[in-house]
């Protein structure tokens, strides 16, 4: 059997796939058959410090080749997850990464260092998709606010920690770099698009929130996009996801860059996606008589 295992910021995974945050809740949704010892990790729905509600309904609405979310990542707080859900993720899974978010940076700070004291977690994902308080401005597209949320976290925690960013900058390459050298260990490309839709029976837009985040197959030739520049200016390792529908999908976003790759959206249309891609990825090295996958990691780029 090829090895499918690959190290990420310092850490050995059994395989490269994971869910991405909030697509895959098996301790919430019905049983498919998928166990959570299966991935190379499990990572939780983003949570807060506190209880929050999320967006207004209608939160979801499917577009062409994908599916705008205006979910609003609601959540029951860092102590609910903490007591109810983490233990049993823990004791499933082979590597736990913990996805967490913040209105401030001492708050992401608080919680990080929260979920390193629990000793349940491998590595923290930073969800820097949602707003700072102060500025109203996602702390992603924001270089100085970006910052200033890993240094807080690095301070924190000596966890490894995640920057996990939005695709909706100027050049995300850009917002690599500032994450890298703010002291992030590793990457996670891309989030969603954001966008919209309008009914046209109501005329009126589609989701309750207005805008959604865009995901699915049609975001994939610019998410790849994204990891393939990243890759070649940063030198930390990075979680591509966005638009994987397929092992073929997972390899291209490996051979550009990519060292983990997330499911996400795909796993609402075919529950055992991961499996799959699992399965197939270790069908395709057999075949073509390549021993580790981890030796497929950025060949799609030009020799140096």
């Amino acid at each position: 059997m090829p090895d499918l295992s690959v190290t990420f910021a310092g850490i050995t995974f059994k395989n490269p796939v994971v869910p991405a945050s909030g697509t895959w809740e098996p301790l919430d949704a019905p049983d498919t058959g998928l166990a959570m010892s299966e991935l190379g990790a499990v990572v939780n729905k983003t949570i807060f410090k506190e209880p929050r509600a999320g967006n207004p309904p209608p939160r979801i609405w499917e577009t062409a080749s994908g599916m705008l979310n205006a979910i609003g990542i609601p959540s029951a707080g860092a102590d609910d997850f903490i007591k109810k859900k983490l233990p049993k993720i823990r004791k499933h899974a082979d590597k736990v990464i913990v996805s967490i978010a913040g209105y401030t940076a001492d708050e992401f700070a608080w919680l990080a260092k929260k979920i390193e004291q629990t000793g349940m977690a491998d590595m923290i994902e930073l969800n820097l998709s949602c707003p700072n308080i102060e500025s109203h401005t996602s702390w992603s597209t924001d270089p100085a606010l970006l910052a200033q949320a890993i240094v807080a976290v690095k301070k924190a925690v000596k966890l490894p920690v995640i920057a996990k960013l939005s695709p909706n900058v100027t050049d995300i390459a850009e917002m690599c770099l500032v994450s890298e050298s703010s002291g992030a260990d590793a990457l996670t490309l891309v989030n969603t698009f954001r966008g919209m839709a309008i009914d046209i029976k109501v005329k009126k837009p589609a989701l309750g929130n207005i805008f959604g985040g865009l995901s699915g197959p049609a975001i994939k030739p610019l998410a790849l996009y994204a990891v393939y520049t990243a890759y070649e200016r940063v030198k930390i390792p990075i979680i591509g996801m966005g638009g994987i529908a397929s092992w073929q999908d997972a390899l291209e976003f490996i051979l550009a860059g990519a060292t983990l790759v997330g499911i996400g959206m795909y796993t609402f249309v075919n529950p055992l996606c991961m499996r799959h891609v699992i399965s197939g990825l270790s069908n395709y090295c057999s075949e073509q008589n390549i021993e580790k996958l981890s030796d497929c990691i950025g060949k799609a780029h030009p020799a140096t």
